[in-house]
């Protein structure tokens, strides 16, 4: 396994280098998003508001606290489940450039297979690690879509996000479905066994 640093916006080259177990971190702009801001973009038809060509993509609402007329601040930014929103993985990187999804728990075998397409990957980010994740923001430096707070479009600066882990890569590996696999295995050989005994 092996180690990278990039700063975003990221390259098809970037991710296709990239294998699963690998560990990266990201300099630079990564946007939030979330269930209620992709679903305006793709059934409600609105084109968002930020250029998503070369994007890393963190699933996260976070909480914030507001200081000014659209300015926020960081309290918590943590990581939501990522399948709720699989059905959107096509159309980030095919019609949006997308080359990273950052999120928990992983994406289907369907957008494993999208990824190997068009050159994304899906970065794991380690479930309970909000606090650190919400250290490693240098700004939070816009909100699009207040109305739908939290679930806005956040535009955020990150210095370090990570270490992330390559879940998803451009090659066929999907981390969580071996690990899933495997898990299924020693349940088979388990219940096997108990059913001998």
């Amino acid at each position: 396994m092996s180690e990278y640093r990039f700063k975003t916006p990221l390259t098809e080259a970037d991710m296709r280098q990239l294998r699963v177990g690998d560990s990266v971190l990201l300099d630079g702009v990564v946007f939030g998003v979330r269930d209620a801001n992709l679903i305006r973009v793709f059934d409600g038809g609105v084109r968002p508001p930020v250029d998503w060509r070369g994007a890393a993509l963190l699933h996260t609402a976070p909480n914030v606290r507001q200081v000014a007329p659209g300015k926020y601040e960081p309290i918590c930014v943590g990581t939501t489940t990522s399948m709720r929103m699989d059905r959107f993985t096509e159309g980030l990187l095919r019609d949006y450039g997308v080359r990273a999804i950052l999120g928990k728990g992983g994406l289907s075998a369907q957008s494993g297979e999208l990824m190997a397409k068009y050159g994304a990957c899906y970065l794991s980010v380690t479930g309970g690690a909000a606090a650190l994740e919400t250290l490693q923001i240098e700004e939070l430096e816009k909100a699009y879509w207040e109305d739908l707070m939290p679930e806005c479009i956040w535009q955020f600066r990150f210095k370090g996000l990570g270490p992330l882990t390559v879940g998803i890569d451009t090659h066929g590996g999907n981390l969580q479905l071996e690990v899933q696999r495997r898990a299924e295995g020693r349940a088979a050989a388990l219940l096997e066994k108990l059913l001998k005994s």
